[in-house]
């Protein structure tokens, strides 16, 4: 079956280790059959009275050496499967991962950050489950079922009788065909409740501050408690069909034991089978009810994880919305100028043009101001040049290159972007400004924080650059995480730097600072400077300026003032909030 692929592909590459433990595990439950027979045998040796020192000690031996086989060959069996088990459970998480790092944006905006946890940590734990348990159960119930009835009929136990003893498990197919789907069906809308539940819980430990600050905690938790109610509901439907299916088994092999203790009892007692034969039987029987029981926990489990299988599957088959074509080629150009010509973009999900036919032409070493209200298309205009979205074919071109026809990898090395907002991840401030080589030596570190006016402010930690930051760099102010962001966009050194509203958490000394930093440093590369502040591209050689995704003005900063429009509007308002805030 599809479905079956990922889990299949694994046993099918691991089959000789597989082979190895099913053989150990048949080669145990073959061995135990023997334990009935040997005890029946010498319950009859008993009756007749032929009970020696030398009988007793050869039974014993025989008991012992079965005991030593089924330890060793069970052990050995048990942790194979079991090891197995684990590694298919790291490398399906490392397997998903990857896939996760492959896939576009357009996924991580339609699926919250729970769902890839709950694939991560839920669905492949129930796999794993289903294949240790599954082999290991399934192995010992057959193998010992079929060993328990093949050496009853070798001892000289009527067929008639074993016949009449084993009857009840017939009913054993209907109940699984009937339980089974049921199962399977409630098992996967619990994995999919138990996915909303790590995203609630994902968004409310990231929001704990603003939750504390607004006084807003029993709102959230009465939010996260209706998210935990709906998985307490699905999950104990689930354990009322898992227990009355899990009930019905035992009860089939209950109902052979009684029948065998009752039957079986009347024929030892009218002399149509020995005692030692009646022994046999019963423990016979007795054994053959345990693998009942597992039978209902490999199947309850097996239903269960076939549900996380189709999830995990499912996902695995989803495709990145962007893909390099197959003669794609690797864009590598230590400096590189952007043409954009008529560009017309729209999101997936939108009918409307976020941008509207855009032209542009930014030489290697020439700087690019981009300025435009909220909503504008600025930052609109930054995703389909770093192929986060596709852009019209021939649209976008870098250093001559359709950005179409090169490689993802190399597309995305020759630009370095900066966000206004731009993630800091849990680790030194070295390693994230490093972020792009973490094998770079000390030198550029400092030299990108210097560019970025930070080194003094890191200088004042009593780690300096060791200093860890905690989640998304809470340890550091937003002016801070921003100058961080912008040091790890300096040192990757890129052929494109595109900084979108980058300075926008600085103060305007530092910000001139930066600015005069940034030109120095990159005469010979293209800089796209993204901003609401004026004063952070005034000095670029054009500045074009955005409204409903369409270039409405362009030109130096002389030249816009100069004009009566968006620009010199912007450039206004802004003088007068600066000279208002001086006088205060």
């Amino acid at each position: 079956m599809k479905e079956q692929r990922l889990l299949a592909d694994y046993l099918r590459s691991n089959w000789f280790f597989y082979v190895l433990a099913v053989l150990s595990i048949a080669a145990t439950n073959i061995i135990q059959s023997y334990y009935p027979k040997v005890l029946g045998s010498f319950t009859d040796t008993l009756q007749e009275g032929g009970i020696t020192e030398s009988v007793i000690a050869r039974y014993s031996l025989i008991l012992l050496a079965i005991g030593i086989c089924y330890g060793t060959l069970g052990g050995l069996g048990q942790y194979t499967v079991m090891r197995l088990g684990r590694i298919f459970e790291f490398s399906t998480r490392k397997k998903l991962f990857r896939h996760f790092t492959t896939l576009s944006e357009g996924y991580y905006s339609k699926h919250g950050i729970g769902e890839p946890l709950s694939y991560v940590m839920n669905d492949v734990t129930s796999v794993r489950e289903s294949i240790s348990q599954g082999i290991n159960q399934t192995t010992n119930a057959i193998i010992l079922i079929l060993s328990a009835i093949v050496m009853m009929s070798l001892s000289s136990i009527p067929l008639y009788l074993i016949g009449i003893c084993i009857l009840p498990l017939l009913f054993i197919p209907w109940i699984v065909v009937s339980f089974g789907p049921k199962i399977r069906d409630r098992s996967r809308i619990v994995q999919e409740s138990l996915a909303k539940m790590t995203e609630s819980a994902e968004e409310q430990f990231g929001g704990i501050r603003v939750t504390k600050k607004f006084a807003v905690e029993d709102i959230m938790r009465g939010r996260f408690g209706e998210t935990v109610d709906r998985i307490r509901d699905n999950q104990l439907k689930l354990v009322r069909l898992s227990s009355l299916f899990q009930a019905i088994l035992p009860f089939m092999g209950a109902l052979s034991l009684i029948i065998t203790i009752a039957f079986g009892g009347y024929l030892t007692i009218q002399g149509s089978i020995t005692l030692g034969n009646f022994v046999s039987l019963t423990l016979y029987v007795r054994m053959i009810v345990n693998p009942l029981q597992q039978i209902g926990n490999v199947i309850n489990t097996m239903q269960r994880s076939r549900a996380s299988l189709e999830r995990v599957n499912s996902l695995l088959g989803v495709r990145p919305d962007i893909v390099e074509s197959e003669q794609a080629k690797p864009l590598n150009q230590p400096s590189a100028g952007i043409r954009i010509e008529g560009l017309t973009f729209a999101y997936p999900d939108s009918s409307k043009p976020a941008l509207r036919d855009i032209s542009l032409n930014v030489p290697p070493g020439k700087t690019l101001g981009i300025i435009g209200k909220t909503g504008s298309g600025k930052t609109t205009l930054v995703k389909p040049l770093l192929r986060i979205y596709d852009p019209p074919a021939g649209t976008i071109r870098i250093g001559g290159e359709d950005i179409r026809d090169v490689s993802l990898e190399s597309l995305r090395t020759q630009i370095a972007y900066v966000p206004q907002d731009g993630f800091l991840f849990s680790t030194t401030i070295r390693d994230n400004i490093a972020f792009s080589d973490r094998d770079i030596a000390m030198e550029p570190v400092e030299k990108a924080a210097r560019q970025a006016q930070i080194y003094d402010n890191i200088l004042e930690f009593p780690d300096k650059f060791e200093t860890k930051l905690g989640e998304r760099g809470i340890t550091l102010s937003g002016g801070q995480r921003q100058r961080t962001s912008l040091a790890r966009g300096f040192i990757k050194n890129a052929s494109v730097l595109i900084l979108d509203d980058s300075v926008s958490a600085v103060d305007a000394v530092t910000e001139t600072k930066i600015i005069e930093n940034l030109r120095l440093g990159r005469k010979e590369k293209t800089t796209i400077i993204i901003a609401h502040r004026i004063s952070a591209l005034k000095h670029a050689d054009e500045i074009v300026v955005l409204d409903e995704g369409r270039i409405v003005q362009r030109g130096t900063h002389r030249q816009l003032l100069s004009e009566d429009g968006i620009y010199a509007t912007l450039y206004a308002i802004q003088e007068e909030g600066t000279r208002y805030a001086e006088g205060k």
